[in-house]
């Protein structure tokens, strides 16, 4: 089975980024997406892709945490 179905997964929870209004949950989203990403490189070998989204990763659960706590 080739692993682009990953790539069209995390594409697809991207894209439903752009229908939420929740800042929070647009992160949240986005970082599950990022991890389908990643998932993606490591399955196809592409270190761009797995630096890039782990960054993203990274980003949005600290936004995620750092929003939460100053509420």
């Amino acid at each position: 089975m080739k692993p682009d179905w990953i790539g069209w997964v995390a594409t697809a929870a991207f894209t439903s980024s752009y229908f939420v209004r929740n800042p929070f949950q647009i992160r949240a989203i986005q970082a599950i997406a990022a991890f389908l990403w990643l998932s993606y490189g490591v399955v196809i070998g592409a270190m761009p892709v797995i630096i890039a989204n782990f960054l993203v990763i990274s980003a949005a659960l600290f936004t995620m945490w750092r929003d939460r706590r100053a509420q």
